[in-house]
């Protein structure tokens, strides 16, 4: 199927990287979606998250054209099972798809739902360290400064004008309160610790026009992490 922009296409958006999972889909200007706080049921939730947003669009799955997928950071298990569902229903509906950041993905909820300027976002990468990235709101679209990192907390280097107020999201302000310390006016949202991918859809649609999606044999995982966890564990470096 060819994606116009004359033509929005019908865009299904997959996220199973942290302890949440979703499913959503955008069809006609509608948005369809499903959400659940469910750690180690990822495997057992995507599908019928999927069958239900075809549902509620009364459309098959032959009418989608794209999927975004959630390509991290996160936690391993967890971006393994997102891109092998996405693989699964790209190659069989040989459609394209498009990774989407899951840090991004937060701070576009902090944007969407609550008007955020800036967010500083991080995920608890666990033995000590945390995901982030730093974003900033362009035209109502989460832009990222700098690049997504994962470090300890007291690596984290602010690059957001700490003189406006800062909106911090995710799992890492929990497990490190520290990180608050970046800026006197840092506000965590509890109501956006996870990504969601309803706020997948506007930067997959976004990515669509910018070419930037691929073949399924393409997709990529994002870790940034370079070794696997057991090396890191004592004894084991």
């Amino acid at each position: 199927m060819t994606i116009t922009h004359e033509h929005p296409a019908c865009i299904l958006a997959l996220d199973t990287c942290t302890e949440s999972c979703s499913a959503a889909l955008q069809y006609q200007g509608q948005i369809y979606a499903e959400l659940a706080d469910a750690p180690r049921e990822h495997s057992q939730r995507l599908l019928p998250m999927v069958d239900s947003v075809l549902k509620q669009a009364g459309i098959s799955v032959d009418k989608v054209a794209a999927i975004a997928y959630g390509r991290g950071p996160g936690s391993f298990t967890g971006i393994r099972i997102c891109t092998s569902m996405t693989q699964g229903l790209a190659l069989g509906l040989d459609i394209p798809v498009i990774g989407i950041s899951t840090l991004a993905a937060m701070a576009q909820r902090a944007i969407r739902e609550h008007q955020a300027e800036q967010v500083l976002c991080t995920i608890d990468a666990r033995m000590g360290e945390v995901y982030w990235g730093q974003f900033v709101a362009i035209n109502g679209i989460a832009t990222l400064i700098g690049k997504e990192m994962v470090s300890a907390p007291a690596d984290v280097q602010l690059q957001l004008d700490t003189q406006a107020p800062i909106v911090g999201c995710g799992t890492g302000f929990d497990a490190y309160p520290e990180l608050l310390t970046l800026g006197e006016g840092i506000l965590v949202l509890n109501s956006v610790k996870y990504p969601d991918a309803r706020a997948m859809l506007i930067l997959a649609e976004i990515g669509i026009k910018a070419g930037l999606v691929t073949t399924v044999d393409a997709l990529e995982p994002v870790y940034l992490r370079d070794t696997v966890t057991w090396k890191k564990l004592p004894g084991r470096e």
